[in-house]
């Protein structure tokens, strides 16, 4: 697998950036799952609208500051390095985290049941993923170590793991498996601790893999972050599932 040409084109001696066309057509197809998909979770179409303006927003800011955190050494003092997102370096877990806040916090706004829209965003989160990381591809980034692999890419003349492509390919399994869950949901949340344990249990292994980890002390911080959603989820979809049996015997 060849580097590629990270520049998709030049518009009035402004180039454009494969990255950037990638990240915003993963989440304009994001946007349009959620919104034909919204009826079946009892959400009116246009209100995911509302949460789309406030919530993409909140989780650009936030995998952006989430990998600036991390590489505070690089990015301190420069202020055009700190904003300059076009060249790559923005962390999932930031997005997540501030994202998935920004929404619980307009459900409570707004009167809608949080694990409600989690369920609905959830398939939508997973193909973003899935799309967005060959995003990383044409950055050459969030790649691993040294591989004789096949289906290895060329960095730099070293052939490395397309760490990118193993999560892409995960990611697009979990979408088409969460899609059924959602459809046959038993309970509330139900698709989204789903989407927690699953993702997390690859992004551990993946993680293990590349050789750009973002740091917490002597331990890569995505492992830490897998491994504590991957035990914290499990234990409330434990508790969720048996709340839900119960009430069928009631």
């Amino acid at each position: 697998m060849p580097a590629p040409n990270p520049v998709a084109f030049t518009a009035f001696g402004i180039e454009i950036m494969w990255y950037g066309i990638i990240i915003a057509a993963a989440m304009v197809i994001a946007v349009v799952i959620v919104y034909r998909r919204a009826p079946v979770h009892n959400i009116p179409s246009e209100k995911t609208l509302d949460f789309v303006l406030v919530c993409i927003p909140a989780g650009i800011i936030g995998s952006r500051l989430y990998y600036v955190v991390f590489n505070w050494e690089y990015y301190a003092g420069d202020i055009y390095k700190t904003i300059n997102i076009r060249s790559g370096g923005l962390a999932i877990h930031g997005g997540l985290i501030f994202g998935l806040l920004a929404a619980v916090l307009l459900c409570i706004l707004w009167n809608i049941k949080p694990l409600n829209l989690l369920d609905l965003a959830a398939p939508a989160i997973a193909i973003a993923q899935s799309i967005g990381r060959w995003g990383n591809y044409f950055n050459e980034e969030a790649h691993g170590g040294p591989t004789d692999l096949p289906w290895a890419m060329s960095i730099d003349g070293q052939m490395v793991h397309p760490t990118f492509l193993y999560e892409s390919i995960w990611c697009f399994l979990l979408f088409i498996i969460l899609i059924f869950v959602d459809n046959n949901r038993k309970f509330e949340g139900q698709t989204f601790f789903l989407y927690g344990i699953l993702y997390s249990f690859e992004r551990f292994f993946v993680e293990e893999l590349r050789t750009d980890s973002l740091m917490l002390g002597p331990f890569k911080q995505a492992q830490l972050l897998s491994a504590t959603v991957f035990i914290v989820f499990i234990i409330v979809y434990i508790m969720l599932r048996r709340k839900n049996r119960n009430r069928l015997f009631y």
